[in-house]
């Protein structure tokens, strides 16, 4: 297959999550030649401010980073954009409508993939700064999906665990959260939805089944595909 359409990739937030972004689009992509891969164009936007911290009230707001990040994405001549931050699209949603590009919204096919392979619900793990918005709580309602939520003691816990990825530190983010995700599967034992770019990375590094993970990233890159080379 072949796409003559080009994709802008805002990464990152943070900068694993945007590399393994990276590797599963390249593995999922309909591609038999290098040829027939999309034109990508990829902006590490580090210096844009945390946006777990300027929801909690303690740092300053991302907002214009993220804007800006995706107008030069498209200056540069990007056809579709994507984020690898789920809490971004906090922000994102709030000025979409200045955006003449379509942006393949990361919550939106986080649901989609989840209702396809649980749908009677799965397990929600996310940075406090997603879970504060309720972003995925808003849009998986008005889709009608069902999301469980860990308690706040144990999303601090998850939290600590992106923290960890972001550190380099794979391994013992895995281990953390494995034992988080064995407690989940005490209550109840449904899939779990990585929402948070770093998750699917400790999940991976859990040794848990690889079949009850849900992965943002690669809901991600599964909806950019769908938008290169079938729209």
């Amino acid at each position: 297959m072949h796409t003559d359409k080009t994709l802008g990739v805002l990464g990152g937030m943070g900068p694993a999550a945007t590399a393994d972004f990276l590797r599963v689009l390249a593995e999922k992509t309909p591609a038999g030649t290098d040829q027939e891969h999309p034109r990508m164009i990829v902006y590490s936007h580090t210096v844009t401010p945390d946006r777990t911290t300027f929801l909690l009230g303690k740092g300053p707001d991302p907002t214009e980073y993220i804007k800006d990040g995706l107008k030069t994405l498209i200056g540069w001549g990007a056809d579709i954009l994507c984020a690898t931050c789920n809490t971004a699209h906090y922000f994102i949603d709030g000025f979409r409508d200045e955006i003449d590009k379509p942006i393949v919204h990361i919550i939106d096919e986080t649901i989609l993939k989840s209702s396809t392979v649980s749908p009677q619900g799965a397990w929600l793990t996310a940075t406090l700064g997603t879970m504060k918005t309720g972003l995925y709580q808003k849009h998986a309602k008005d889709s009608g999906y069902n999301f469980r939520i860990p308690d706040y003691d144990m999303q601090v816990e998850i939290h600590d665990v992106t923290d960890m990825v972001k550190a380099g530190l794979h391994k013992e983010a895995g281990e953390k959260f494995r034992g988080i995700v064995e407690r989940l599967w005490e209550i109840e034992k449904l899939p779990v939805v990585g929402a948070c770019t770093e998750i699917p990375i400790a999940y991976a590094n859990t040794g848990l089944d690889k079949e009850m993970g849900i992965s943002c990233l690669e809901a991600l890159a599964e909806g950019c595909i769908r938008e290169l080379y079938y729209k």
